[in-house]
């Protein structure tokens, strides 16, 4: 039997869906209340690092209620305080915020949280979360989608823990990879594909890691807020 087409339904999911959105941000300020107050009541004797998490979780708050412009000094502040600390994950999961922000130096925030994401051993759900947005950003005739894609199935692959979240993030990746193939060379089949990774060279992480680097140069815009130089003299050999 054919259902009958009732313009009151599509009211009702509409309705619905408005109010879902609205109890979600209720929560979401509710949330931003009870930071601000935990915020107010930290002594100035406080570990910086307990201060830098309640402005990024603000920053996130403000964040998913599209309040970038109020979002973006709470995750700057959040991310030099991290930084000192040498804190990565949580610096890279700032910069992680503040590129959604879609502020100004959105792009420089990815572009510094790209890098810490893929020097260090942080969790690897935020750096392939980072190499999407720069999937997302990059033009589709691009090579940098594709090596942002394929650096992200590596460090899911030997970053990921065994288990659940290597085979989530693995798919996810892979995924990824197999769109930016379709829409930077209407790739649509395995031989395709097969020939399209070799020919980019997404198969050598020597060789794509080295352009992902220049690809994040260019994000960055030579506005680094850690100092590379300082931290590669550091890395183990």
């Amino acid at each position: 039997m054919t259902d009958i087409f009732d313009p009151n339904k599509l009211q009702d999911t509409a309705a619905d869906s408005l109010r879902k959105t609205l109890g979600q941000d209720a929560q979401l300020e509710g949330e931003l209340h009870e930071l601000k107050q935990q915020l107010a009541k930290l002594p100035e004797s406080a570990n910086p690092l307990e201060r830098a998490k309640l402005l990024l979780e603000m920053a996130r708050a403000h964040q998913i209620l599209e309040r970038g412009a109020e979002a973006w000094p709470l995750g700057r502040t959040a991310f030099d305080i991290y930084a000192e600390a040498e804190a990565w994950e949580e610096a890279a999961d700032a910069c992680d915020i503040l590129y959604q922000c879609d502020q100004p130096d959105s792009l420089v925030a990815l572009g510094n949280g790209a890098w810490l994401g893929v020097t260090f051993p942080i969790d690897p759900e935020i750096s392939v979360h980072l190499l999407s947005h720069i999937v997302d950003d990059t033009p589709d005739d691009a090579d940098g989608a594709a090596v942002a894609a394929a650096t992200a199935l590596f460090l899911a692959d030997v970053r990921a823990e065994e288990g659940t979240e290597k085979e989530r993030l693995t798919f996810f990746s892979n995924q990824m990879l197999g769109q930016v193939a379709r829409r930077h060379s209407q790739v649509d089949n395995e031989e395709q594909f097969s020939f399209w990774i070799e020919k980019l060279e997404l198969n050598d992480p020597d060789k794509f890691l080295v352009r992902l680097r220049n690809v994040i140069d260019v994000l960055a815009q030579d506005d680094w807020w850690i100092d590379r130089d300082a931290i590669q003299a550091s890395l183990p050999h």
